[in-house]
């Protein structure tokens, strides 16, 4: 009677521990699908940056972007556009020097 127990016990424990394993492959699975999957795709078109047709994407998207820009009445934010002349500024003091 005791060894029936045992073995019913022991057939549950190893129904939950299949149970338990499967679901963690499941989630791990579904977060790099969802995570990593589209980053790694990602760097896959930069470090595929010398082939003509990723050229010719890389150029068409840089093209939709600046379009979305050039349709917006303001395209920088008051910070960035002052960090930009800051910079800017910098940049015309260091190439005047160098004269």
């Amino acid at each position: 009677m005791n060894q029936n127990k045992n073995k019913t016990e022991l057939k549950t424990f190893f129904i939950k521990l299949i149970s338990i394993v499967i679901s963690i492959i499941i989630i791990i699975n579904v977060s790099y699908n969802l995570i990593f999957a589209e980053k790694m795709e990602s760097i896959n078109t930069l470090l595929n940056i010398n082939k003509k047709e990723n050229i010719e994407t890389l150029k068409n998207k840089i093209r939709i972007e600046l379009e979305k820009g050039i349709e917006k009445e303001k395209i920088l934010n008051d910070e960035d556009a002052e960090l930009l002349y800051k910079f800017y500024s910098k940049i015309k003091k260091e190439i005047n020097n160098a004269k």
